[in-house]
């Protein structure tokens, strides 16, 4: 078994979580480095059985990770496959965005069987971006050419919808009442879909031309969004249609990623400090956790309960912060 070079860094750090224990957090970190001809992971998703699955575009391959041994073997998704967002879904198997052969992709995590399902040939080359599971077992996607759309997996219909203001979908999230939202990076928007006509209906940022990239919901349903452009991380609240923005610290911030854990704390990847970031909404302060390599280029983040998992797209590697 080929032996992959891991780095364990400790940082405890003394602040309140928000939470009325006070208790001190401890963040660990930990990066698994990735073989060559599977390398460069795009996107990064975990399980609840704890296994990693990556998305290594330049190969064509889906990486899986076993973090407690550090074994990683890979899946190929086909000839002229590129793909790009992974996400594990509520059946357990890793669902890929395949921009490649413009499909959507789910492969077997006990066969490594890969079924797949093309879009329609008309459409042609959409950019595939990221995808989410609505509360009814049904994808939505999203693709950079202007488009979003939903497969429901146990019939094989699949829909395709025109971007109401053209090129830009990109990352998309399911609050915890089901509904669904993207964001437009070309377009500085966010959008809420109806999840039976399939209309999109846009939700302006405070800040023009911000570049949103990515959503992500937390556990009050409202939509956190990593702005590209402006650097900000900002917040909607659905309830009282209400925003809320917050700059990342440094000189020139570059918000890519966000994701919020189990207790409603925003991480947020920024390539201008070349760090992971993590926001309290509590007491609206960041920490910073800069990478021990330059170039890191985190594009994703997910987790599960006490860890986040970041994909190191320059170097490379994965790396989780696990917190206690």
């Amino acid at each position: 078994m080929r032996r992959l070079r891991v780095h364990l860094v400790l940082l405890v750090l003394s602040f309140l979580l928000g939470g009325p224990s006070g208790a001190e957090a401890q963040v660990s970190t930990q990066a698994y480095s990735l073989p060559s001809g599977g390398g460069h992971p795009h996107d990064v998703a975990v399980g609840k059985d704890g296994i990693v699955w990556y998305t290594a575009q330049g190969d064509g391959k889906l990486g899986r990770l076993d973090p407690t041994t550090g074994k990683v073997d890979l899946v190929p998704l086909g000839i002229g496959a590129a793909p790009h967002g992974v996400i594990v879904g509520p059946d357990g198997a890793p669902w890929v965005t395949e921009g490649g052969t413009n499909s959507i992709v789910r492969v077997d995590p006990q066969t490594r069987q890969v079924k797949s399902w093309p879009l329609p040939e008309a459409r042609g080359y959409v950019n595939l971006n990221t995808l989410t599971f609505d509360k009814r077992g049904r994808v939505w996607f999203t693709g950079q050419n202007g488009i979003y759309g939903r497969l429901d997996p146990r019939t094989g219909e699949m829909q395709v919808w025109d971007a109401p203001r053209g090129r830009g979908p990109y990352g998309i999230a399911t609050t915890p009442d089901g509904a669904v939202y993207y964001a437009s990076l070309a377009g500085s928007h966010i959008a809420r879909v109806d999840l039976d006509t399939g209309a999109a209906t846009i939700i302006e940022p405070p800040t023009k031309s911000q570049g949103a990239r990515r959503v992500w919901s937390d556990s009050q349903g409202r939509i956190w969004v990593s702005e590209w452009n402006s650097g900000n991380v900002s917040a909607f609240d659905p309830r009282s249609n209400s925003w809320k923005t917050w700059k990342l610290p440094g000189d020139k911030p570059r918000t890519y990623a966000v994701y919020v854990d189990e207790r409603d704390m925003v991480w947020l990847s920024d390539w201008g400090a070349n760090a992971m970031v993590r926001f309290d909404p509590a007491t609206e302060k960041f920490e910073v956790f800069p990478s021990d390599r330059p170039g890191a280029n985190v594009r994703q983040i997910l987790g599960r309960p006490g860890e986040v998992w970041a994909a190191e797209s320059g170097t490379s590697r994965l790396v989780v912060y696990r917190v206690k």
